[in-house]
C-alpha cells in the first residue's frame, strides 16, 4: 500500500566535497572519486587508490589513472562499492497498525511514509524490488526525489474460497478448475489464465511473476494450494515474457512443489515441515530438495528476519538498539512504544519463544546447508513480513546480513548476493551490481572494508544515487527535513 503526497528535495552535503554543493535541480555534473579501493563483485581482487568517473549518472571509467572533475570527492582510506538492492520488501505498508489505528493517526502514517525511502538509502540500498505490488505503487514511489529505484513483481495467488471474497484488488488472480464454475459472472474467465495474467503484468510494467504454495501459515497466506500443471504453465508463460517466477515456500513440501515447477527463486527458508536428525543434521529428503536447487542454479532467499522479528516483537531489549531512531518517523517510534501498539504482541504472547526459535534454527539449518555448497543466494528482507515492528525499512537488511554472517556466509558472497546476483535475477545486471564503466552511478562510499567485518555496512559515509552523492547523516529519520 502506498500514501504519498510529496515529493522530497534532494540533499548534498558540502562537507564531503572539494567544491561546491549543487542546488536542488541542478544539472548533474562529471563527478570524480578519489584514491578509492574499488570492491566489486565481478573483480578477484580489490582495486586501490582507483579513480572513479561519474557523468550525468554513469560510470564512464574506472582506473588507477588521476581523473579531475568538477565535484570531486576524496576516497582515501574508504571503500567504493555497490549500492545494495533488496529483492524482498513490501513498499510503503506501515506495519503495526491495524486500519482503524491508520485512520486515527495519519500523520503518523504519513511521517512513516515518507522516511521510509531514506532509511533504505541511510541503510545502503539503493534498488528495492516489492513482490507482490501494483505499478500505482511503484510509479508513486518513484517519483520522490529522494529514494531508491523500485520495481515490482505481480501478486498472483490462487483466489480465496468459492466467493473470491478479499481479491477485489488482486487483478492477477489464478483459480482451480474447481472453482471455474463459481466464479462470479463480473470476471471473465479468459482474464485469469495464467498466459493472461502475465501478460497483463509485462503490459503493467512488472518485472518478474511471485506466485504461493502455503499451507495455512496465518491469514495473509492461508490461500488453496495450486495445482502443479498450472504453475508449470504459470512458469512457461513468465519465462516467454522474460519474466522470473518467485515461489512463497515456507516448507519442505513447498520447497519440493517449487522444484517441480520449475521456478526461478524459491522466497523464505524453509522454517518447517521438517525435523533435525539425532546429531543436528538435515533429514535425507530436505537435503535432495537444497542439492536440486543448488544444481539448477535455482535462487534461494532465506529470509532470516521473519521469525527473528516476531521474537523481537516479544523481546523490550529491542527498542535498546540506538539504530532504530534512523529508521523509523520519531513520531512512529515513540508510537511502537504505546499501549495501543501492543496488540499484536498480546496476539502473538500465547506462542512459546521455544517455537520461534525452533523455527529460527531450522531456518538457519538450511542456509548453512546452502551456504556451504555455493547455492544461489539472493538478497531479501522481506520488510515488514508482518504486522511487526522488528522489520524496520533499511536496518532489517543489516539484522539479516549478521545472520547470514553467523549461518557461515561469507563476506565476499554476501556482497555478490546484495548486488549482482540481485542485479541478475531481476535481469538489470547491464545497468547495477557492479563498479563498471557504463554502470549507474548506484554506489556507496563506505570507511571499513566491507570484506573484513559486515558491520561495514553500518560505517556508509555517502550515498551516491544515480550519481548524485548525499550525505549518510541527511538520510536519517533523526534529521531534520
Amino acid at each position: 500500500m502506498f500514501r504519498f503526497s510529496c515529493v522530497m528535495a534532494a540533499a548534498l552535503s558540502a562537507a564531503f566535497f572539494s567544491n561546491a554543493v549543487l542546488a536542488a535541480g541542478e544539472e548533474l555534473p562529471d563527478i570524480a572519486i578519489k584514491d578509492v579501493t574499488v570492491i566489486s563483485p565481478e573483480r578477484a581482487t580489490p582495486l586501490q587508490h582507483a579513480y572513479v568517473h561519474v557523468v550525468y549518472g554513469k560510470i564512464v571509467a574506472v582506473g588507477t589513472q588521476k581523473i579531475k572533475a568538477k565535484v570531486e570527492i576524496d576516497g582515501k582510506g574508504k571503500f567504493l562499492i555497490p549500492g545494495l538492492i533488496d529483492t524482498h520488501t513490501h513498499l510503503g505498508w506501515v506495519a503495526g497498525m491495524t486500519d482503524a489505528q491508520r485512520q486515527a493517526h495519519p500523520d503518523i502514517v504519513k511521517a512513516a511514509q515518507e522516511q521510509e525511502p531514506r532509511s533504505y538509502l541511510y541503510f545502503g540500498y539503493t534498488t528495492v524490488l516489492s513482490l507482490g505490488e501494483t505499478s500505482k505503487g511503484v510509479r508513486e514511489w518513484n517519483a520522490r526525489g529522494i529514494r531508491p529505484d523500485a520495481y515490482f513483481c505481480g501478486r498472483t495467488p490462487v483466489a480465496k474460497g468459492y466467493g473470491f471474497y478479499g481479491f477485489d484488488e488482486a487483478s492477477y488472480f489464478l483459480y482451480l478448475p474447481e472453482q471455474a464454475k463459481s466464479l462470479p459472472a463480473s470476471v471473465k474467465k479468459a482474464d485469469h489464465t495464467p498466459k493472461a495474467v502475465v501478460d497483463r503484468m509485462a503490459a503493467d510494467g512488472a518485472i518478474c511473476v511471485k506466485t504461493y504454495f502455503e499451507r495455512g501459515y496465518g491469514s495473509a497466506h492461508n490461500l488453496p494450494v495450486p495445482k502443479l500443471e498450472m504453475t508449470r504453465e504459470l512458469v512457461a508463460a513468465a519465462h516467454a515474457k522474460g519474466l522470473p517466477v518467485f515461489m512463497h515456500a515456507t516448507d519442505k513440501e513447498a520447497q519440493q512443489f517449487a522444484v517441480d515447477a520449475g521456478v526461478d527463486v524459491i522466497a523464505h527458508a524453509m522454517f518447517k515441515g521438517h525435523e533435525l536428525t539425532k546429531t543436528d543434521a538435515l533429514a535425507d529428503d530436505v537435503q535432495g530438495i537444497l542439492r536440486t536447487v543448488v544444481s539448477r542454479g535455482m535462487g534461494y532467499q532465506p529470509t532470516l528476519r521473519v521469525f527473528g522479528a516476531l521474537s523481537d516483537q516479544l523481546d523490550d531489549k529491542f527498542f535498546a538498539d540506538p539504530l532504530l531512531e534512523n529508521a523509523y518517523a520519531p513520531a512512529l517510534l515513540a508510537w511502537y512504544r504505546t499501549d495501543e501498539a501492543g496488540w499484536y504482541r498480546k496476539a502473538l504472547s500465547d506462542t512459546p519463544q521455544s517455537v520461534l526459535d525452533h523455527k529460527s534454527r531450522l531456518a538457519d539449518s538450511v542456509v548453512r546447508t546452502l551456504a556451504a555448497s555455493n547455492a544461489k543466494l539472493l538478497f531479501g528482507t522481506d520488510t515488514p513480513s508482518d504486522d511487526v515492528y522488528g522489520n524496520p525499512p533499511g536496518l532489517n537488511g543489516l539484522y539479516e546480513m549478521r545472520r547470514w554472517v553467523e549461518d557461515g556466509v561469507g563476506l565476499g558472497k554476501l556482497l555478490s548476493a546484495m548486488t549482482i546476483e540481485n542485479a541478475r535475477v531481476m535481469k538489470l545486471e547491464k545497468d547495477i551490481g557492479t563498479v563498471e564503466a557504463g554502470k549507474r552511478a548506484n554506489l556507496l562510499l563506505l570507511t571499513k572494508d566491507p570484506l573484513m567485518n559486515v558491520e561495514a555496512y553500518n560505517a556508509i559515509d555517502t550515498v551516491i544515487m544515480g550519481g548524485r552523492p548525499i550525505a549518510r547523516k541527511e538520510l536519517s529519520a533523526k534529521a531534520s527535513h
